[in-house]
């Protein structure tokens, strides 16, 4: 299950991969640290980073520009960068912008090369829960590091008591870290080619039909 963010909270909504090694888990990304915490209320937060190679404000632009969102994180976007803007994004590539299966997060804030903060106001139809989703908010902090990198903090704050919530959070506790391997991968091995992407999930689909057929 990706995330709302990187297909939006950025983040970020597919089924989960299968992994080899059972349950999913942040674990699963190399480089990605967590100090998630209880607020003082009681409400939980997930707190994920990892360092990038790039400049604050080249992560920056890959958040907030159509053609940096699209780099990386969906193969459609459309980033309106202001308070209250949108950014409107899908995994579909055949998606068009304004489909009503387009995942959309509304921009709360944000500081140039430094920080965003956004809330999602639209999720795919078959999306476990988007109103709960809809209370928590996500915060994008950039730093810079030694030798010219960013320390990218992504906090997803809000998730209340009750086994709802607890759902969701542990979707987007993978979920963010998946997103935040995919925005490091983005700046050392170049943009995504999501017409090759697709081509090699087809050849897998037919792979796996033939070895049903095959098994029958």
């Amino acid at each position: 299950m990706k995330s709302l963010f990187a297909a939006g909270a950025l983040i970020f909504a597919a089924a989960l991969p299968a992994l080899s090694h059972g349950e999913p888990s942040w674990r699963d990304f190399k480089g990605v640290a967590n100090t998630s915490f209880v607020e003082p209320g009681g409400d939980r937060a997930i707190q994920l980073s990892i360092d990038v190679a790039a400049s604050p404000q080249a992560v920056f632009d890959a958040f907030t520009t159509s053609e940096g969102y699209t780099s990386w994180a969906t193969p459609v976007a459309h980033v309106n960068l202001r308070i209250g803007g949108i950014i409107e994004t899908s995994y579909d590539a055949a998606a068009r912008i304004g489909d009503p299966g387009n995942i959309k997060n509304e921009i709360i804030a944000y500081l140039p090369g430094r920080l965003l903060v956004i809330r999602n106001v639209q999720a795919p139809a078959d999306f476990a829960d988007p109103r709960l989703f809809g209370h928590t908010v996500t915060i994008i902090e950039l730093a810079p590091i030694a030798g010219g990198g960013t320390r990218v903090t992504l906090t997803n704050a809000g998730y209340g008591p009750g086994e709802a919530y607890k759902t969701l959070y542990g979707h987007f506790e993978w979920g963010d870290a998946y997103s935040l391997a995919e925005l490091r991968k983005r700046f050392e091995r170049g943009p995504v080619d999501w017409a090759a992407q697709a081509a090699k999930e087809k050849a897998r689909r037919a792979a796996r039909r033939v070895e049903g057929a095959a098994t029958r």
